[in-house]
């Protein structure tokens, strides 16, 4: 049973990397005026792992809002 639930947990990490990998690449794709809108969206409200994957990708093009 154990195996099974180690199974299982082991499975579901793997599909949630490969999710936020889709949305990391997702959010590099934009383009500067849509990541600017995306990182406002966000500004506002609290810390959120969209917001901050936003706002690292603003800081590696060297803009900012």
């Amino acid at each position: 049973m154990l195996k099974l639930k180690a199974k299982r947990i082991a499975v579901r990490n793997a599909e949630s990397a490969m999710a936020l990998a889709g949305i990391t690449a997702s959010v590099v794709a934009l383009d500067d005026e849509d990541l600017l809108d995306l990182a406002d969206i966000f500004a506002r409200g609290s810390d959120t792992p969209l917001g901050s994957i936003a706002r690292t990708e603003m800081a590696r093009r060297g803009i900012s809002l």
